[in-house]
């Protein structure tokens, strides 16, 4: 597997088992990231660690949003969205009194919805097969 491929670039396209391996190696690193942030109260270097990650977390996403042949309109939507939280906590907008705002809560309901969508169109749904604009099936079938 070629990880600088998977991470940076936006050509090409991956299967469901490649995009599930990536997920998980960047869901291990942010939940380690955050278990340290957390035991040191460190809200804002978290979110700015998380903005980090945006970049390869959107490579992974859109290489398997062609697969799908889908449009990468709700890939920006949601990545947007998450980046706007985390601005949010960085700017300690997000939560104010131990409250969330109610700009976090406007942001947080729809991206929460938008995330379940592209769990199963990326995470589970088949691949197109054979070759589409974006290059081979990466399965090799026709």
């Amino acid at each position: 597997m070629d990880w600088a491929f998977l991470y940076t670039s936006f050509e090409g396209r991956i299967g469901r088992q490649t995009f599930w391996i990536a997920v998980a190696v960047l869901t291990v690193f942010e939940l380690a990231v955050n278990f340290i942030t957390d035991q040191l109260q460190l809200d804002r270097l978290s979110a700015i660690i998380d903005l980090a990650l945006v970049y390869p977390e959107f490579a992974v996403a859109v290489k398997r949003a062609h697969d799908r042949n889908m449009p990468i309109l709700f890939l920006i939507v949601f990545f947007v969205g998450n980046a706007a939280l985390d601005f949010l906590t960085v700017l300690q907008m997000a939560i104010v009194n131990g409250q969330p705002t109610t700009a976090a809560v406007l942001i947080s309901v729809p991206f929460t919805i938008l995330l379940f969508f592209l769990v199963v169109e990326l995470g589970f749904r088949k691949g197109v097969d054979g070759p589409n604009q974006y290059g081979p099936d990466p399965l090799g079938t026709v």
